[in-house]
């Protein structure tokens, strides 16, 4: 899976915080691409500066210095919803904390910070950083509400949900239609995410998909019933039903065979 599974807002839930030498290979990538434009902006620099004054030569150097630390990776970041070239080739995406793709406001928040911890420290500070974070964050990370995520890389094996014991009574006698593909798998997802998500947007995402699937539920379940226990008791019960209507349908055929099988020969052939 390449791209994570998004919700209809748009949040990448099927994501993991990115290896420490996969951000960091990206991170070279990114910054050998940028010295790449900075020289070159240099050599347009001493080519313009030749026919300026000393302060028309200042104000140009300004110009390519900002253009390079902060225009350009915001702009890449802004339009590639967090992929630079780095990234593109290590399988690492920038979201937000809750998953969704970044906005200007956050990639122009990790290059006005990248300025300091990036450009005038050599990387230093955004390398401890990332070393002692839980998820990798450098310091603009932080500051923006953002992280690197890994978006590519072999497929976990799915486990089931497990039915909390405290709806197990509810669950064998609600009436639980079939829910949509798009959002099962979204109610999958977010489950087995939510520990990785912020507080704040996995109380959002959690009641936003809480009222979805309720939709597809009668009765719902006792008041106060938390929405992460309802959507895992709903997974549970329908793959529990799921189940046993394949082993039903499993035992009639056996049946249906061995009834055939004892008939005279011929009477079933259709020959």
């Amino acid at each position: 899976m390449d791209e994570g599974i998004l919700t209809g807002e748009g949040v990448l839930l099927d994501t993991k915080p990115a290896a420490f030498a996969s951000r960091m290979l990206a991170a070279v990538i990114d910054l050998l691409v940028l010295a790449a434009v900075f020289v070159a902006g240099l050599v347009l620099l001493g080519v313009i500066g030749a026919s300026l004054d000393v302060y028309g030569s200042r104000i140009l150097a300004i110009v390519v210095v900002a253009a390079v630390t902060v225009v350009l990776p915001t702009t890449v970041e802004t339009l590639t919803r967090g992929r630079s070239l780095g990234k593109l080739a290590l399988g690492v995406r920038i979201v937000r904390d809750d998953g969704g793709p970044i906005t200007v406001r956050q990639a122009l928040i990790r290059a006005l910070v990248g300025v300091i911890e990036l450009w005038m420290t050599g990387g230093v500070v955004a390398l401890i950083a990332s070393m002692v974070h839980p998820q990798g964050k450098r310091l603009g990370d932080v500051v923006a509400g953002t992280y690197a995520a890994r978006v590519r890389g072999k497929a976990s094996v799915r486990r089931p949900v497990p039915m909390p014991a405290h709806l197990v009574w509810w669950a064998v006698g609600a009436d639980i239609a079939r829910l949509p593909d798009g959002l099962a798998l979204a109610v999958r997802q977010f489950l087995a995410r939510a520990q990785l998500l912020h507080p704040a947007s996995r109380v959002e995402l959690g009641n936003n998909l809480t009222a979805e699937v309720q939709q597809y539920v009668r009765p719902l379940p006792p008041a106060g019933t938390h929405p992460e226990d309802f959507l895992a008791a709903v997974l549970a019960e329908r793959r529990r039903r799921e189940l046993d209507m394949l082993e039903r349908r499993a035992r009639r055929e056996a049946v249906d065979a061995a009834t055939l099988g004892r008939l005279p020969h011929g009477i079933h052939d259709p020959a």
